[in-house]
């Protein structure tokens, strides 16, 4: 079974199974709320859905999204993504991670919950598709 592994450069900080992730934060410029679905491959990621509250600085909304519940809803075209890099400092505050599987109910927190506060030490976390057998 594959899961969702955090952690910087292959050392694994936490791991869980999953199938689906959803990111989300808060634009630190615009304060406007951005949301990211995810699909898990063995070879990473299918980003399937986004939603933006609004459009602002680099958060441009594109001509296909629809307007539904007060985000734009769309759908990115991207090749599979084998490795999601985030940046993440304290001035920046908190992505909240919300993951899913076939065997549990959709768990969400901010990231500090799996893998502690974000620092200026390490401004970066990494999440990869992982094999939960290991």
């Amino acid at each position: 079974m594959f899961g969702l592994c955090l952690g910087v450069a292959g050392s694994i900080w936490a791991q869980m199974p999953a199938e689906q992730i959803t990111l989300s934060w808060t634009h630190t410029i615009e304060k406007i709320r951005w949301a990211e679905d995810y699909r898990i491959l063995p070879n990473g990621f299918i980003l399937e859905q986004a939603r933006v509250k609004g459009s602002g600085a680099g958060m441009e909304i594109p001509a296909d999204a629809v307007l539904k519940n007060g985000s734009w809803h769309y759908q990115p075209k991207l090749p599979v993504l084998p490795m999601l890099k985030l940046g993440r400092t304290p001035e920046a505050g908190d992505y909240r991670l919300c993951v899913s599987s076939a065997n549990t109910e959709q768990q969400c927190h901010p990231m500090s919950f799996w893998v502690g506060e974000p620092t200026a030490a390490q401004p970066s976390i990494e999440l990869w598709a992982c094999d939960m057998q290991d």
